[in-house]
């Protein structure tokens, strides 16, 4: 069912969008095989969890011909060097599908929860690309996977207040610079999910009495935002410190795919009544690909079909879990399906650390 009402004529709008991920791409079985990982509950994690291949940055053979222990420091090199070449590679890929240079970006606000730096992507990539010096900036660091719709907020905020000037968001998640490899099944759950890749999207508010944007497509409109946070899971999903290994290490509670999908309807709820919107109304979902059982639990407590999720679901069967920037790249499927119409609405929906719920609903 479609909206009887268009966006608000004025709403910053999704102008364009570009993504990217490494050149070398492992499917599961490759992947137990090159680490020697023989123990059949691992595998079986690896293999039943609806992810075919992964994109990712392994460390070179050591003297066994096994991938190499990695320092912290290491993983660190590599979170800065894989997330600048691939934070550039989205943003020239979301430039060009725009229709804009990289004179035209006046804002740029980068997510990244996968590895610690000052200064950050900001102000690495205006040096590497060579973006105006005066281009405003902001980092948001540590949110986990749900931080993409957090500071999508912010930057449509700032678009608002600068309608026709262009804002750039990018996320930048090196997952294979976020991890710990002890043959346990905590990490063997998290090193079985995630991927390396960036997302970047260009965010712009029309200025009054000019014409539509999008580069001659539909440009969706991002009409409102809403958070739920779930307090009393506050440790289910978190990235810290493990003495035993030297490391950050990520951790993932078993029940979270339960307690996220508890809490969505919840959620959306809240996103849909400020708005005066009804759940039929929605006729377009880019969700974070959070993991099989996580989307499958938000699928069946939303009462969506397999075909309301296929973007997302095939996010993770080509990608893994890309943190912060997975709803991006379903909603980069969405958006060359071209199957939205004026009039239609969407939800954009990522779950992380927190644990937290961040929901966008966008109007064509």
């Amino acid at each position: 069912m479609r909206a009887t009402q268009g966006p608000a004529p004025h709403a910053p709008g999704l102008v364009g969008v570009g993504t990217a991920v490494p050149p070398d791409s492992y499917t599961q079985r490759e992947l137990l095989d090159t680490f020697g990982i023989t123990d059949p509950r691992i595998r079986s994690v690896f293999l039943g969890g609806a992810i075919e291949r992964r994109n990712l940055t392994l460390p070179p053979p050591g003297p066994d011909g096994a991938p190499a222990t990695e320092t912290q420091g290491e993983l660190l090199r590599k979170h800065t060097g894989t997330g600048l070449r691939m934070g550039q590679e989205a943003i020239e890929r979301c430039l060009e599908d725009t229709g804009a240079t990289l004179a035209d970006i006046r804002y740029l606000c980068c997510v990244t929860s996968t590895g610690f730096l000052a200064p950050g992507f900001s102000a690495l990539l205006i040096k590497e690309l060579g973006i105006e010096r005066f281009c405003q900036r902001l980092d948001v660091v540590g949110m986990g996977c749900n931080a993409g719709l957090n500071a999508l907020n912010a930057v449509s905020a700032w678009a608002a207040g600068h309608p026709g000037e262009l804002a750039l968001m990018v996320c930048v998640e090196a997952c294979s610079a976020a991890y710990v490899f002890d043959g346990t099944m905590r990490s063997a759950v998290v090193n079985s999910l995630f991927g390396d890749g960036a997302a970047a999207v260009a965010v712009r508010a029309p200025r009054p009495g000019s014409e539509p944007d999008g580069a001659g497509r539909a440009a969706p409109a991002l009409l409102r935002f809403a958070s739920h946070l779930i307090p009393e899971a506050v440790g289910a999903m978190r990235y810290d410190w493990d003495d035993a290994h030297g490391k950050f290490s990520f951790y993932l509670d078993p029940e979270i795919p339960y307690v996220i999908g508890a809490h969505a309807e919840t959620a959306v709820s809240r996103l849909l009544a400020d708005a005066g919107v009804r759940a039929a109304d929605i006729t377009h979902w880019a969700l974070h690909s959070g993991g099989k059982k996580v989307i499958d639990a938000v699928r069946v407590n939303l009462g969506l079909s397999r075909h309301d999720v296929r973007h997302t679901t095939g996010v993770l069967r080509d990608h893994g879990n890309l943190s912060s920037g997975s709803f991006l790249f379903s909603y980069e499927r969405l958006r060359d399906e071209r199957a939205a119409r004026p009039g239609d609405l969407g939800v954009l929906m990522t779950m992380g650390p927190g644990s937290t719920i961040e929901t966008a609903l966008v109007g064509w």
